[in-house]
């Protein structure tokens, strides 16, 4: 049989328990926080054009070439101040197709394009999509918080699926 402990015993064990588990729940959430923030850095440097686009050049580029990750097409200007282009860039990715047209905004200072419209805004924050993925696991996994993990991980798997249907 085993002997009893004594209180005092108990009660440091029962502290140092504590003690690990607050520190367990503190550097998980701060590791989630660190991948949601870093989700939403990743996506806003698209998604504040496809966003703001007001003082921007918006109009559509008909893709003629892809290469080596990028599709190149002639840009039609369709906001005033906006100059038609021989020439303009965008991201190929399995949503840009050749011989497609596209309503795009010009990133400023630069002949690069990035989509627009609600299939444009969606893509710009697939980043954060699988952010909220990964976070979903952490919070599960190192502070077995369930439900707010059911939360992220549905958010970040709805916004990934709404993503899939706008672009198709």
């Amino acid at each position: 049989m085993i002997p009893a402990m004594p209180a005092t015993a108990r009660t440091a064990r029962q502290a140092s328990v504590s003690a690990l588990r607050l520190g367990r729940v503190a550097t998980m959430g701060a590791l989630a926080a660190l991948i949601l923030f870093a989700g939403v850095w990743g996506s806003w440097g698209t998604a504040q054009h496809v966003m703001l686009p007001k003082g921007r050049e918006r109009g559509t580029v008909r893709v003629t070439r892809c290469a080596e990750g990028v599709c190149t097409g002639p840009f039609t200007p369709a906001s005033a101040g906006a100059g038609s282009r021989a020439r303009v860039e965008i991201e190929q990715s399995v949503a840009v197709r050749s011989g497609t047209t596209y309503d795009v905004v010009l990133k400023p200072g630069s002949g690069e394009a990035v989509r627009s419209g609600p299939a444009g805004v969606l893509y710009a924050w697939v980043p954060l999509g699988g952010a909220l993925l990964l976070a979903a696991v952490v919070v599960a996994g190192g502070m077995r918080l369930v439900r707010p993990a059911w939360v992220l991980g549905l958010a970040g798997a709805g916004l990934l699926t709404a993503v899939f249907v706008a672009l198709q």
